[in-house]
Parts: C-alpha cells; structure tokens; sequence
C-alpha cells in the first residue's frame, strides 16, 4: 500500500514512533588544545564506544560484520559493556564495566570531548579558585564604576575591603595578595573600562544586553537619523573672537546620505525644523565649484528627475530626500513642541530615542564622528575629541568664519562624501563590492520613485518656534518686546477662537531674529508680519541671546525692572563696543566689552547670517513712536563738497558707525 507523503503528514493523528536519543557529534576541535597524550587517550575512548554502540569501531571497513559480543541485534547494551570491560582488562585497562558504562553515557551526551580526561587536562577555569563571596564584591564594585568618576585598581582593591567587611564582618573573607587581585579584577572588567575613559563606560553600560537589530529599509527616506553635535574646530565668530560651533545633521539610514548639515551657534527647535527644509531642497552648485559636482555629471539619475523636478536643473549632486521616520535622542531641539509641529505640518513620522540610548541611532553617531575624521582635522582650529588632543595656542591659527566652513562643508559633502564607498552600503549577493551613497540611491529610487515637495514661505514660517500671546491694544508683548502694525487692528483684545488655547493667538517667531514676529489670523487664514516697535533703533537684527544678557547686565547694575528702551539700547550699546575689538577707540579698561560680551555680541551676529533658507522678511516700516530723527543728509553733501578736490578711496558700509549718526 502506497500513500502520499503529503496527506501522510497532514493527518490529525500523524506521530514519529519509535525515535530514539541521538549521540551528541560534540566539539573535536578542542582536541588540538591538549596535550598529546591527552587526545589520543580521548580518540582511544572513541573507537572503543563506538564498536560498543553500533558494534563497528570507526574504522571498520565496508561490509564488515560486528563481532559476536557486539552484535546489537544479539546481545543487550548492558552484556555488550561487560565484554567491552573484559576485552580492556585483557589488554591491561584495569577498567569495569561500570566505567565503560560511564564513559558511554558522557559520549553520548558531550561526543568525544566528554570523555576527556580533566586530571590530565589544563585548567581552563576563568576564575580559578577564587571565593564566590570576592568575586561578587569585585562585581559590585565594578557595577558602581559607571556613573563615577575613573579611579584606579588600588581603589578597586580599598572598595572591595569595604564591602566584604560591611556585608560578611571584618577579616571574614581572606583578601588575596596585591597581584592576585589585579589579575582577577582584569579577568572580571576585560571590556568594561573601569579604569579607563568615563565615556566610553557609560556608553557601554547603556547598550542594550541583547543583540542589535538589523532595520530593514528599502527606500530613501524611510528611516532618517537626526542629531547635534559640537564641532571639535574653532572659528572665527566676529572681530577675531574664537568660539565652537554646533554641527547638526540628517543622514538617511538606506543611502547613508547626509541629506542636511548646518552649523549654528547652539543647536534650537528652529535650527533642527529649517534642517528638514533644506534636505527638501536641492543643493545650488556655488560660484567656484567644478562642473563635476554638478548632478548633471553624477550617478544620479539627473535626466529622468528633472522631469519630476525643475529645481534639480542647476542642482549639486546630493539628492532629494524626504523623510518618512525620524529618529532623534532626547535633546530640548529634537522633542520640543516645535519640531514636533514641524515633523506633523510635513507628514513626518516622530520617533524618539530611549532616554541615554545612542545604540538605538547608530548611524547619525557614527556618521557625525566620520565627519569630525575626515573634515573636521583638515581645518585650522582644530581641537581634536577632547582636551587631551588639543594642541597649544588653537586659536591663534587662520581661523575660518561659520559662513566660511558652512561653504566647504557643503562642498566636501557633495565632493567627498556623496562619492565615498561606504562600508555600510555592501551588495548582499557580492559582499566584496561596496556602494556610494550616490550610487545606492540612484539604485533604490528605480522601485522606490520620487515625488517632489516644494516648500512656500509659509512653510518656512510654520517652520518656527510657535508660542501663544493675546492681541492687546498697544501690539504683542514677547520677551517684554512690543510689536505691532496696522493689520493688527481687526484682531485687537479679540479672541482667537481657540478655546484649547484659552482664546489666544499663535505666534511663530525667530530665536536668531527679534524683529519680526509672525500672527496667524485664525479668521481668514494666512499670516501676518509684525514688526518690533524699537527696530529703527538698533542697528542690525538680533536675537535672544544678546537681549537676555543685556537684560541681566542692566539688572545687576541696579536696575530692578529695566525697561525695554534700555535693554535695547544696551544692546546697541553692547554690539558698538564689541565691534570696536580690545584694540578699538576706547582705551580706558572699565569701557571695553568683557570676553564674555565679545563672545555674546559674535555669536548674535553669526546665528543671524543663516547658511539655509530662512522665512522672508516683509518690507515694511515698523510702528513706532519713539523713532530717532533722521540725520541731515545736505549737511554731508555740503561737507563732501568742500573737500571735492581731496580723492577719497569707497570704504566699507560700517552699520555701527551709520547707526552713532542717527543719535
């Protein structure tokens, strides 16, 4: 009777019969660790077990028949063991059948290293004979090593006294000698460096113990990594003074494309919002930059894109990303109401880190690390990981503006970067061959496709800080800054209609730029640009940063509650004398600007000239009644005529000294 395998197996009462335990094959490799003899005498078990077992040694050659006391067709295991153990006692093994019978069993279950003889055998024991009660202190002691300071061994050694005596009484546990202790505490902390870099124990800590998980993406875009960093080089913020700078980038884990990178002063809600702006945007070639960057000339596909895109026609090559997932740490930038607007406003989705888990976004971690190697050190300025790397007078090198190492990392991004196999980017059919992050784009967008989106100026405007004031008669008051214009009348002491927000109205406005705000008008949609009330008297736009410390210093010198004509004007104040530089026209030591104000004043400036597109600025005249009168302009024009006949060389609009004319 034949029947299917199939419906065999598929038959509710289908069952194996009759299967027995199989011998373990076990491990015979480590048998080239022992000693000679040791193995032989482990492959002389072997043969003898096997011939017991199926009543043919290893070697028997083909067709042979078992002998008679080791037929397992004729005679039982236990009588085939009593003639194993006399055949041995005849060959001069003082062996019983008790230990054949021992023997056998650890074969078949560890294979031919069980019937290892251990007392020829070195001793492999990690810990030897060391105390349980030691080698748990030893473990504590290294598990309150994490979050603390580096000490050394001798600490290790003290501490570990400490808790034996505290846990079993005093001289309970005999303590090892100095170099006994050193050689199991560098068996128990191999990998863990208790003795070693803070960081690097805390980072190691946090791992997760299970093993990483491999994330399977398919297209560009479906999985993007963000994070910030400070940029180990120095540059030049304004007037000579040296600062350090924040790099913050987006790469995409399937391409390892840096999609975005910007550097800022400090790492806010808006930088990390207007950073998904720019990967939206193509990359312009620059004035200077070879025709070979152009993505006309690259891998990518620039042809069949630009059909779907007519920004890519003068574009760089870097490509168009636009993000399905984000993952982020829990910096204030990254989990700010803000970006999280931001991620929502462009159908994003927002995915957040564990709370100290770099492990769960290694790409950007790695990536921001490969960016310091192999820019970052190629640059004046630069400070090396820490401040043991550091050389001596740094910052009295050629250091580069922001603006200026901004331009050439856009450039080395598009040049080196984009261009570089990565060793992350590998052919799962040919792991010898490695990808650029061009080419495995140009490969993963054929199934994937493109689609564009094109962002307006609302867009950028939505993009901001977003905070909720009420509309009062005299303007919006932000940060004890008043704004106000004439298209605010309609919306004056009115509810917004949003009860959530207690009737309030919502207002985005930028960190980097006090002098403007942006209302949006609930009623008809849209929004409204409102200017600050006092921005005719400053002379260049600026940001929190100096007006917070303009605030302060006014305070300390006795002001209780300054008013806002005075921190502005504080802040003019600051800025003049910070561009004056300590070699200016003010010798007197009490009238020059502290480090710290020079610092503040630099990083004001360099936060407001922005590497990225950022919101339009309305043209229009700000609302003020407390405007300074303009200057006399015919009485320069009767003073340049008098000295008509003098050549006098175009010098460089200075605004600090236009803005002393108007006073």
């Amino acid at each position: 009777m034949l029947v299917d395998q199939l419906h065999l197996q598929a038959a509710a009462d289908f069952a194996v019969l009759g299967t027995g335990a199989r011998a373990a094959l076990g491990s015979a490799a480590l048998l080239g660790h022992l000693p000679e003899e040791v193995a032989e005498r482990a492959l002389w078990w072997q043969r003898h077990i096997v011939e017991l077992l199926t009543g043919l040694p290893p070697d028997a050659p083909a067709g042979a028949r078992p002998r008679p006391e080791y037929d397992p067709a004729v005679r039982s295991l236990a009588e085939r063991e009593r003639a194993k153990a006399a055949e041995l006692a005849a060959m001069g093994e003082e062996i019983s059948a008790r230990t054949v019978k021992r023997k056998r069993q650890r074969y078949e279950a560890g294979g031919v290293e069980a019937v290892v003889d251990r007392r020829l055998a070195p001793h492999a024991s990690l810990l030897g004979q060391a105390d349980p009660r030691l080698v748990a202190a030893i473990r504590q002691v290294i598990a309150e090593s994490v979050d603390a300071s580096t000490r050394t061994i001798e600490y290790a050694r003290w501490r570990t006294e400490q808790i034996l005596a505290t846990e079993h009484g005093k001289d309970t546990v005999e303590m090892p000698s100095r170099a006994t202790f050193y050689r199991l505490f560098g068996k128990l902390s191999r990998g863990v460096h208790v003795t070693g870099s803070a960081r690097t124990r805390r980072s190691l800590a946090d791992q997760p113990a299970g093993p990483f998980r491999y994330e399977q993406v398919a297209a560009p875009g479906e999985l993007m990594q963000i994070d910030s960093t400070p940029m180990d080089v120095l540059v030049r913020l304004d007037e000579g003074v040296p600062g350090r700078v924040e790099l913050c980038g987006l790469v995409d884990v399937a391409t390892r494309t840096i999609a975005a990178a910007v550097l800022r002063p400090t790492t806010k809600s808006v930088d990390a919002s207007l950073l998904l702006a720019r990967a939206l945007t193509p990359e312009p070639m620059r004035p200077g930059w070879a025709q070979a960057l152009a993505m006309s000339r690259s891998v990518l596909p620039h042809r069949r894109l630009l059909t779907l895109d007519e920004r890519l026609e003068h574009a760089a090559a870097r490509p168009v990303i636009i993000p399905e997932t984000i993952v982020c740490d829990r910096g204030k930038a990254f989990i700010s109401e803000n970006f999280r607007a931001a991620c929502r406003s462009l159908e994003i989705n927002f995915q957040p880190c564990h709370p100290r888990s770099p492990a769960e976004k290694p790409h950007i971690e790695r990536t921001l690390e490969s960016v310091a190697t192999l820019f970052c050190q190629f640059l004046p300025g630069h400070l090396g990981r820490t401040a043991e790397h550091r050389g001596r007078r740094v910052e009295d090198e050629p250091l580069w503006s922001m603006m200026e190492i901004q331009e050439l990392l856009d450039e080395w991004l598009v040049a080196k970067w984009q261009t570089r196999h990565h060793d992350g980017l590998r052919d799962p059919g040919s792991p010898g061959r490695t990808f650029t992050p061009n080419q495995k784009y140009a490969s993963l967008i054929e199934s994937s496709g493109y689609v564009p989106l094109a962002l307006t100026g609302d867009d950028f405007v939505e993009l901001l800080p977003a905070t909720w004031r009420a509309v009062n008669s005299y303007g919006v008051k932000i940060n004890h800054r008043i704004y106000d214009c004439a298209e605010l009348g309609p919306l004056r002491r009115q509810p917004s209609g949003v009860t959530r927000k207690r009737d309030l109205w919502e207002i985005h406005r930028d960190p980097y730029d006090a002098s403007w705000i942006w209302v949006s008008n609930h009623w008809e949609g849209g929004w409204i640009p409102v200017p600050w009330k006092h921005l005719g008297s400053v002379p260049q736009p600026f940001g929190d940063l100096a007006w917070d410390h303009a605030a302060a210093d006014l305070r300390q010198r006795g002001e209780k509650d300054p008013s806002e004509m005075q921190i502005a004007q504080a802040v003019a104040d600051l800025l003049a004398r910070a561009s004056q530089g300590p070699d200016g026209e003010s010798s007197d030591r009490a009238t020059r600007p502290s480090r710290r104000e020079r610092r503040v004043a630099a990083r004001t400036r360099a936060a407001a000239e922005s590497p990225g597109q950022r919101p339009p600025t309305p043209e229009a005249t700000p609302v003020s009644s407390d405007d300074p009168p303009a200057h006399d302009a015919e009485e320069e024009d009767d003073q340049q005529d008098e000295e008509i006949a003098k050549v006098i060389p175009l010098g460089v609009f200075d605004p600090f000294k236009e803005a002393d004319k108007r006073w």
